[in-house]
């Protein structure tokens, strides 16, 4: 079954609302047809969602606003969250989950992270669910059954249907900023173990499309050898994503792959 490519950049904790019109209107300039072939998402910090919105539709550029984090209620007393209605209602239509620092620096759990997704599939929002090892769990041989058992929780009681909206991201952590890159061979293996896993909970057909990207410093130098991966169908891409040649040059490689 052919997968459209995705490029979705995480501009994490980076670019002012003005700075963010600045670069999401450099992205958006690049723009040309055959980026068509491929699902491109900007994923700016929560308080530029609607002015990076607001360029890309003025534009009518077909790339689509996501969002780096969200709570699992729609509203209430929780004081610093944003809920998925006010997500959309600002133009978003992404949500990354479970993002590597999100569970380093703020304790998110594999049963927050499934709260997450279940509230994002619930409510037809699509997610980039991101599950990845530390070095200390690759070198102990335990990589495939460390990601694999962080796809079974974050998947936990979804059906189907619901993990139609589910994308999974696998970020090594050890490659992540640190100057290091999984290989190509090192990235299909953990990525082919995901599409059995998720083969496993929610069936072949499922497992088939749903989207597999490599979150582990990709850029332009290295995303063919990812890109040419049998499972791997985009990056969720990091530090690029803050320059636009570099981030652009990314959905070009991409597009080359799409069927």
């Amino acid at each position: 079954m052919s997968r459209k490519p995705l490029i979705a950049g995480n501009w994490k904790m980076n670019k002012t609302p003005a700075e963010s019109v600045v670069l999401s209107q450099g992205i958006s300039n690049r723009y040309s047809r055959k980026w068509n072939k491929v699902d491109v998402v900007l994923c700016p910090p929560t308080i530029d969602l609607r002015s990076v919105f607001t360029v890309l539709d003025f534009d009518k550029s077909n790339i689509d606003v996501g969002a780096q984090n969200c709570h699992w209620e729609p509203s209430g007393a929780f004081t610093g969250e944003t809920s998925i209605p006010m997500l959309k209602d600002v133009g978003a239509a992404w949500c990354i989950v479970g993002h590597s620092e999100r569970r380093d620096y703020f304790g998110e759990t594999d049963s927050i992270v499934n709260k997450k997704v279940r509230a994002l599939a619930e409510s037809s929002f699509n997610a980039i669910v991101c599950v990845g090892e530390s070095l200390a769990v690759r070198d102990a041989g335990d990589a495939v059954r460390f990601v694999c058992d962080q796809v079974r929780a974050a998947l936990a009681g979804l059906d189907a249907r619901e993990a139609e909206y589910c994308t999974i991201a696998y970020e090594p952590i050890w490659a992540i900023g640190t100057g290091r890159t999984a290989t190509p061979e090192q990235a299909e293996e953990i990525a082919a173990a995901i599409r059995a896993t998720v083969a496993d909970l929610v069936g072949e057909q499922a497992a088939a499309s749903m989207r597999v990207l490599y979150g582990g410093s990709m850029k332009p130098e290295n995303a063919d050898g990812f890109m040419a991966c049998s499972n791997i169908d985009g990056g969720l891409i990091g530090g690029a994503s803050l320059k636009v040649e570099d981030f652009c040059e990314l959905v070009e490689i991409a597009s080359g792959y799409a069927e």
